[in-house]
């Protein structure tokens, strides 16, 4: 199996924590998102990463990568085995793709108003949400789960997005501490995405 990846994308980044926490050989390519070989684009219609390549099957967007990782590398299993969980995890992970990270590309792509109204948003949802990342040691659960490696590159993110969680928000402080440290969290930080962070310390 083949995996093309930048390694500053977040998308990438959750891909590649499952990669870690399910101890996958794989072969993970460096790719740069906005400039992709033709050969790459070939592999996807949408000209994205990340791209999944286990022999004749080409897959891409990171959370259909991400469930079919779970499903052919069973252990450990990162989605619950009840129907309900199951549809609930999935539930929030659309979520944070739709409202978080939709702040997040606001924010790097957007006008300087666009990103200023982005970080405001992206701060009240963490924060309003912060009492659901302290009920259980991961989100909701009590085993790291497919949400976690959502969520979890966006929070490594937020010093370079320019937002600092207020006190009100300190149970997501905290998950994110925890995650952190996290030893698929650690082995799934490319290079720059450590000196992302370290630039803003």
């Amino acid at each position: 199996m083949t995996l093309y990846s930048d390694p500053v994308c977040p998308y990438c980044h959750r891909v590649r924590m499952v990669l870690a926490e399910k101890k996958i050989g794989i072969e993970i390519i460096d790719v740069d998102a906005d400039d992709l070989a033709p050969e790459i684009l070939g592999l996807n219609p949408y000209g994205t990463v990340p791209i999944l390549v286990d022999r004749d099957l080409h897959l891409y967007e990171s959370q259909i990568i991400m469930e079919y990782l779970d499903e052919r590398f069973p252990h450990p299993p990162l989605l619950p085995i009840d129907p309900v969980a199951r549809a609930n995890a999935r539930l929030f992970m659309y979520r944070v793709d739709r409202d978080w990270y939709g702040l997040m590309r606001d924010i790097l792509r957007g006008s300087q108003k666009e990103a200023k109204a982005a970080r405001i948003a992206l701060t009240q949802g963490l924060t309003e949400t912060a009492p659901l990342f302290g009920v259980n040691p991961f989100f909701l659960s009590d085993e790291f789960s497919l949400v976690d490696c959502t969520i979890a590159p966006l929070l490594w993110r937020l010093p370079a997005l320019g937002i600092e969680l207020p006190p009100e928000a300190v149970e997501v402080t905290r998950y994110a501490t925890r995650i952190f440290e996290w030893p698929s969290f650690r082995l799934s930080l490319s290079d720059a995405e450590r000196e992302l962070v370290a630039d803003q310390s």
